[in-house]
């Protein structure tokens, strides 16, 4: 942990040293800026007299001061870059510290019916999502939570490897992040899709040329007029036959206009994080094969984003009075421009959605790997592919203060059940989520708050949170069978013989005890019938007997001690029963009873 602590510290003060530099920088350009601007009035003031002196050089001063605008323009992204870089490594060094508050949480993806993700809080305020997550883009932080919440087995091993290339490469993420973070998300990638897919479009193909030769009549007529040729009415009315023709198409080019101002900036920082994609020499297999899709047989995709961006930029000018009149009435520009932008769009407007994703895909796969270089003492699993599918030592939860966390040992075989009974608060639930999350990030490529971690791969499914449903009309016990049924029907139409992990947080809670304990037997035996495996927390001790009847159930537990008036817990996973049962004595402590 100390050292990415050192690196973010050491990231953070050369930012900032930088910073520095950049803000002096820009207060020259400023300046500067005045002064040429200032010369402009000057020029005038003191030629206006001589036109044929007045007319080039305030055209030079014009160019110049352009010049200084685009420059100034560059300096404010790069200053812009570096407070997005300086802000990376305070988040990474406020996150070291045990605060997360900064982080989305990704309450928008809770799914009550999702296999685990509801039962686990794993979108919510303080969950391993907000733990993990280092997005920077809508559909990065889309593709992150899909990921946690696949329950996809494929591929482990290639996705350890993708992580660990990722990881080892912070400057190369932070850089990456910090571009993508410079975005300003008008509207989601899913919209611009719809656009780019959907445009119908309205330009003539004769504006290919039209425009070209529309501006060099104008060119002529000014030629003609400087030299006195021909009268300024002249000049006038080729202005306004200009605009007429552009007015036949306001309508639809002011719509495009309003599609393509959303657009501009995603693209043009996607042009920029494609290039680093497209730059940088990956060897896991995944990270290669996103890569090649961004591989295209003429141009790299980069490239083509990066003049989309200049098109859209070029276009977004067009508010100016001086482009938005002259250019129009002596160029035709905005057709022109509606034009190129139209051919874009019927060219690769079906590719955008696939390299979006790839984008998506690295922006989720930075978090993962930013988890992994913050915590190098965690290891990777070992697939195995014995009887054991899951034999752990030292397993803790990763959210947890290592210092204070206490790590159990724990090894279940195929078709094992577990029971798991215990006081109130000496640590099923905790233990329940840490197994849980462990095979989460397992399956996702991640490394695991373990030792040593042996794993068959297995899905995970659980009934831990079952509540009622008023919307629905759903009862407490009613919402818990649906749930137990969706557990059934999950191992009836598993097809790719992964198998399902299963964790239960006691079974039927919304009958009484008699019935509680017939039903809970007969879906143990049924799950135990199954061949699945997994881990049932209850605090009915007579459900441990189905032990002695099942020689796949085992019994475990976790013990509460009172002593001198206190109650104490060690966290500790203990074979057998538990005896010692704590709720009366929390109610006479708490003056409840």
């Amino acid at each position: 942990m100390s050292s990415s602590r050192s690196f973010y510290t050491a990231q953070k003060a050369s930012f900032e040293g930088q910073l520095a530099s950049i803000k002096k920088m820009l207060v020259q350009s400023s300046i500067i800026r005045l002064l040429v601007f200032c010369a402009m009035i000057l020029v005038i003031y003191f030629f206006y007299e001589n036109a044929k002196l007045w007319v080039p050089m305030l055209a030079g001063c014009i160019i110049l001061f352009f010049y200084l605008i685009h420059r100034h323009a560059n300096l404010s992204e790069e200053r812009d870059k570096i407070l997005a870089l300086i802000a990376i490594n305070q988040t990474e060094l406020d996150v070291l510290d045990g605060d997360i508050s900064g982080l989305a949480s990704g309450k928008e993806f809770k799914q009550g019916d999702h296999y685990y993700s509801y039962d686990l809080d794993l979108f919510e305020d303080g969950s391993f999502f907000q733990y993990v997550n280092r997005t920077v883009l809508p559909s990065g932080k889309q593709a992150l939570a899909a990921s946690l919440a696949s329950n996809e087995t494929h591929t482990i091993e290639a996705k350890q490897r993708a992580v660990q290339e990722l990881a080892a490469i912070p400057i190369w993420r932070q850089d990456f992040a910090a571009t993508g973070s410079l975005v300003n998300v008008e509207v989601s990638s899913d919209h611009i899709l719809n656009w780019l897919q959907n445009h119908k479009s309205f330009v003539p193909k004769s504006m290919r040329y039209i425009p070209q030769l529309f501006l060099g009549v104008s060119l002529l007529i000014f030629v003609l007029n400087y030299l006195s040729l021909a009268p300024l009415s002249v000049t006038v009315i080729w202005l306004f036959v200009g605009i007429s023709i552009t007015g036949v198409y306001l309508k639809s080019i002011n719509q495009l206009y309003l599609h393509s101002n959303k657009a501009k900036d995603t693209f043009k920082q996607y042009y920029q994080l494609l290039e680093r994609i497209e730059k940088t020499d990956f060897s896991s297999e995944i990270l290669q094969n996103q890569q090649s899709k961004i591989n295209t047989e003429t141009k790299k995709a980069s490239q083509i984003f990066k003049d989309f961006s200049k098109l859209l930029d070029a276009f977004d000018q067009r508010n100016n009075m001086m482009i938005g009149v002259f250019a129009n009435g002596y160029a035709l520009r905005d057709l022109q421009l509606c034009y190129r932008i139209e051919q874009w769009m019927a060219t690769y407007a079906d590719q955008v959605e696939k390299w979006f994703e790839v984008i998506a895909f690295f922006d989720a796969q930075n978090s993962f790997a930013n988890y992994t270089f913050n915590h190098p003492e965690f290891i990777f699993p070992k697939l195995s592919t014995n009887t054991e599918v899951i034999r752990a030592k030292a397993l803790g939860h990763p959210v947890l203060d290592k210092e204070k966390r206490i790590d159990n040992d724990f090894t279940i075989e195929q078709g094992q059940f577990f029971i798991i009974t215990g006081a109130n608060m000496a640590g099923k639930s905790t233990f329940l989520r840490t197994v849980s999350l462990a095979i989460i990030m397992a399956n996702a490529g991640l490394p695991v708050c373990a030792k040593s971690f042996d794993y068959t791969p297995k899905k995970l499914i659980t009934s831990m949170r079952t509540s009622d449903s008023l919307t629905n009309d759903e009862s407490y016990f009613f919402s818990e069978l649906k749930r137990l049924k969706m557990i059934v029907d999950a191992l009836n139409s598993e097809e790719d013989q992964t198998g399902y992990f299963i964790i239960l947080d006691e079974i039927l809670k919304g009958t009484n005890s008699e019935d509680k304990a017939k039903g809970s037997k007969k879906f143990i035996e049924k799950l135990v019938a199954s061949n699945a495996m997994g881990i049932i927390a209850t605090h009915d001790l007579s459900l441990c007997e189905v032990a002695t009847e099942l020689p796949q159930v085992k019994n475990y537990y976790f013990d509460a001690e009172i002593s001198n008036d206190l109650l104490h817990f060690d966290y500790l996973l203990k074979i057998g029963v538990c005896q010692n049962m704590n709720a009366s004595f929390l109610l006479n402590k708490m003056g409840i009873v």
